[in-house]
């Protein structure tokens, strides 16, 4: 007897490949290891100049011009409240695909490093501890185990929100 197709969205489809394991990009910020799935990654650059977009938020550090493209960057340390960080010659730019509300958009998160990239199989991926943090944590897709470290799956859609995806859109617009 054949199961009923279920139709995923792309957000939903995203978070169950990263539950059931599959390829993701890992990155450090600070001493801990995170990672995002590889469908959601575009590409990754080095750090480049970053235009300032007044009156948004200290983690929006503005625009680049990527190739004829203006690409809004987030630091995603300081969108976890993360102490701030002097860049290094490590630190990137990981350009990624969020869902916004008029379709995709891409846009720039700063990274401390980029690690690599892993297959992680579904074994290895546990649900997300209830750390009692509520909504601070719903960006957690789960725990990766790597040998003895752990590795955070973010939902990057959910990292940015909505409310920070607007704010990006509107700085970019403007």
């Amino acid at each position: 007897m054949n199961s009923p197709t279920i139709a995923l969205s792309p957000d939903e489809e995203d978070r169950a490949v990263s539950i059931r394991g599959g390829k993701v990009l890992t990155f450090t910020l600070g001493k801990e290891g995170y990672g995002i799935t590889i469908t959601k990654i575009r590409e990754i650059i080095g750090m480049m100049p970053i235009t300032k977009v007044p009156r948004t938020s200290d983690f929006v550090k503005g625009v680049i011009n990527l190739r004829g493209r203006v690409i809004p960057v987030i630091d995603l340390r300081m969108r976890f409240g993360m102490e701030d960080m002097d860049y290094t010659d490590r630190t990137c730019i990981v350009i990624v695909e969020v869902v916004a509300n008029n379709g995709t958009v891409q846009m720039g998160i700063i990274v401390d490093s980029v690690s690599e990239v892993l297959n992680i199989q579904e074994g290895d991926v546990e649900a997300a501890p209830d750390l009692s943090a509520g909504d601070r944590t719903r960006y957690i897709m789960g725990m990766a185990k790597i040998g003895e470290s752990v590795k955070i799956l973010i939902d990057i859609d959910r990292v940015l929100g909505e409310k920070a995806i607007d704010e990006v859109e509107r700085a970019v617009a403007s």
